[in-house]
């Protein structure tokens, strides 16, 4: 028998695309030739989602699963969350928007069943604007070297793991994380198929600009010591071309007089403000380490699941589980 699959999403104010959403992953599912459940992660929202995957878990039952979350935890926290809870074989992952169309599963399935441990998915004729394009490129851009993986659309969370990889990233402690890039740390063979993409069907995005750029600090700096060691290497130059100035100086006032150097007042004072501000740089960097240090040595939990609505391929877990728990490994 094939492996069997749990397809995990994360939800956070999806009302309006809920019912298109369960019923066409319901439909993938059905038509999958392996067991299978559906995990819907209710990531805090307000807007009534919570509600309705509560009656889509009592509609669909033995199929979905409806974990509650007390409060907006994160997309990557929410998706652990849904893995910590999941008992299939292989993990798919994708959004909520209907963006990731759900038809797509199965392809990555084809190649987890070809021994891959890890598919990404570089979404095809992207439905987004100019802008959002452009700042994902420039962001995946700087993954790729900070990792030295080279996937090309780390952005797409239509994605499949094997559970070996999932159970590795579940025994990791620190409370920020990226799952894509996590996954590819634990994972001995990693492609990207190509998949549809659609515009957003109904709502908002969730990703504000700042957002997005706040997510690109949790990135350089969860998993990642790179910008400490660039910071290195910039400070080394910066220094070193401040003594080959000083000794320019130095020369000039030797060769020329004093008098020469009389009017460079303003150089020396735009030397030392670069100076400064190349300290408050160092600074804010470290301050991210350190921080982020702080949250994992008072190893407060990822998330609080504070109900479970259904049964799918094992005996539902105690409600009131904390997000730090192993997952037992049992398959029906």
């Amino acid at each position: 028998m094939k492996s069997s699959v749990s397809i995990v999403i994360p939800v956070h104010n999806e009302r309006l695309n809920l019912p298109q959403l369960i019923e066409r992953c319901v439909k993938v599912g059905r038509t999958l030739d392996r067991p299978w459940e559906l995990i819907l992660i209710d990531d805090g929202s307000r807007d009534g989602s919570s509600e309705m995957l509560v009656e889509a878990a009592k509609t669909y039952p033995g199929e979905i699963k409806s974990l509650i979350l007390n409060r907006n935890y994160g997309q990557h926290n929410a998706i652990l969350c849904g893995f910590a809870n999941a008992q299939g074989d292989v993990m798919v992952t994708l959004d909520a928007d209907l963006q990731n169309p759900p038809e797509e599963i199965p392809k990555l399935l084809a190649a987890i069943d070809d021994g891959y441990d890890v598919v990404g998915s570089v979404r095809a004729d992207r439905q987004d604007v100019f802008a959002r394009k452009l700042f994902s490129g420039i962001i995946n851009s700087i993954v790729r070297r900070s990792t030295g993986v080279q996937m090309h659309d780390y952005g797409c969370m239509l994605r499949a793991y094997k559970r070996r990889v999932v159970d590795a990233m579940l025994q990791c402690r620190e409370r920020s994380t990226f799952i894509p890039v996590l996954a590819n740390l634990f994972a001995k063979r990693v492609t990207e198929i190509p998949v549809a993409h659609a515009a957003r069907a109904a709502g908002d995005s969730n990703y504000s600009v700042i957002k997005l750029v706040n997510l690109q600090f949790d990135l350089l700096t969860c998993m990642t010591a790179g910008p400490l060691r660039l910071l290195t290497w910039v400070g080394g130059g910066i220094s070193a071309m401040a003594i080959g100035f000083a000794m320019l100086l130095f020369f000039l006032r030797v060769v020329l007089g004093s008098e020469w150097a009389g009017n460079g007042v303003f150089t020396l004072f735009s030397i030392l403000f670069f100076f400064v501000g190349a300290q408050f740089v160092a600074l804010g960097l470290m301050g991210e380490y350190v921080g982020r240090i702080h949250a994992d040595v008072r190893e407060r939990p990822r998330y609080i699941l504070d109900n479970v609505v259904g049964e799918t391929l094992a005996e539902v877990p105690s409600q009131g589980s904390v997000g730090n728990a192993t997952p037992a490994r049992t398959m029906a």
